[in-house]
């Protein structure tokens, strides 16, 4: 079987998975703030951001969570996030 460079293996997956879940918390969300976004099925996702104080959303979908810079979220591309994390801009 043909890999893409770079793309990632099964093994790969399912270790990134195991740390997310190893290393999430449960987020309780004590209010709604709907209707938020363009999207009513994304408002949910910003909700949970909201109340865990998250500083990122990473997603391909960067239009559709236009408005929460309100909330000192930034929206990144996952090219974006990955130059970041390098120290370098994107």
């Amino acid at each position: 079987m043909l890999r893409n460079r770079g793309a990632l293996s099964q093994r790969d997956i399912s270790d990134i998975l195991d740390y997310v879940c190893g290393v999430a918390r449960r987020q309780d969300i004590f209010f709604l703030w709907r209707p938020l976004l363009r999207d009513p099925g994304d408002d949910m996702v910003a909700e949970a951001a909201v109340a865990a104080g998250a500083e990122s959303i990473i997603t391909h979908n960067v239009r559709d969570f236009a408005g929460l810079e309100r909330f000192g979220i930034d929206v990144l591309t996952p090219g974006e996030f990955l130059a970041r994390t390098r120290g370098t801009r994107k």
